[in-house]
């Protein structure tokens, strides 16, 4: 398991206990300058690592501090570069998960037990590289008494038997999609603190910040259902959000497993795999 520490380093303290139990080894990637992608400069404060002592009772977690960011490179490649040297750090031939710190598991042993069925594509992975796809919720804003979210589940890349990444964690290979969804404290963030990832995430050179942060600021519970186009990039991919209550994340954990949102049908799934395995048969 590898995870990209950055600017939001604390949601970790969220992420970290859905998967901890069933990690072997944890690595936390962390620019040894303590620069973003595009450059700027992060603290990361010293509770934190006081924090990760404590929590970390099996001794399963590694730091790993390298040059991520490169001045010549695009916030889109630094990252990339860093997700294959983590990747290698974490060593091919094992199944290669990576999360960021705003994704929360809820079903992490059954992905697990799912992973390990599969460990027959862990014999010479460079030649049939795929890569796991999971559900999330894509969270979009907190307001009293709940949060904001996209009503419809969105496809993440979770793992691969081969670091073949070309954006993110996007690698041109077979997709094998899997019944398992997590959390994604996408959007939902303090103003400052969401102006921070715009600014420095792999995706800060294709978005309009100030039209999107106008609209972000107007939504409210009140007037959401009026509104149309949620989404970071093409408005129209996020087309509606919903409300979720909740004065937690351990209570909005439990209030998204009882609805219906995160059901997704054996249908659905056989359909998007025989579709990937047909692509990819001759390939």
């Amino acid at each position: 398991m590898g995870y990209l520490v950055s600017y939001d380093y604390e949601l970790l303290k969220n992420s970290l206990p859905t998967i901890y139990t069933e990690s072997d080894t944890i690595f936390l990637a962390i620019d040894k300058n303590r620069k973003t992608w595009k450059g700027d400069s992060i603290e990361i404060n010293p509770d934190f690592f006081d924090w990760i002592k404590v929590f970390d009772v099996d001794n399963k977690i590694f730091f790993y501090e390298e040059e991520f960011y490169i001045a010549t490179l695009t916030t889109m490649q630094c990252e990339v570069r860093e997700r294959k040297m983590l990747a290698e750090k974490m060593g091919i031939g094992n199944w290669l998960i990576q999360l960021d710190s705003d994704e929360y598991f809820y079903d992490f042993e059954k992905f697990v037990a799912y992973l390990k069925s599969k460990n027959k594509f862990l014999k010479n992975p460079q030649s049939k590289i795929v890569q796991i796809c999971c559900f999330k919720i894509n969270l979009y804003k907190y307001v009293e008494g709940g949060v904001m979210y996209v009503d419809k589940l969105d496809k993440f890349m979770v793992a691969t038997n081969y670091p073949n990444y070309k954006i993110g964690r996007h690698g041109k290979c077979r997709s094998i999609y899997v019944n398992s969804v997590s959390l994604h404290d996408c959007l939902s963030r303090s103003r400052s603190e969401l102006e921070k990832k715009l600014d420095n995430w792999g995706h800060n050179e294709d978005i309009n910040k100030e039209e999107f942060l106008e609209k972000w600021d107007s939504v409210n519970v009140s007037n959401y259902k009026n509104i149309r186009g949620f989404f970071y990039l093409d408005p129209m991919h996020w087309k509606t959000i919903e409300y979720m209550k909740g004065n937690s994340l351990q209570e909005l954990l439990i209030n998204f497993k009882s609805s219906d949102t995160i059901r997704i049908s054996s249908f659905f799934l056989a359909r998007k795999n025989f579709g990937q395995w047909f692509k990819f048969l001759f390939k």
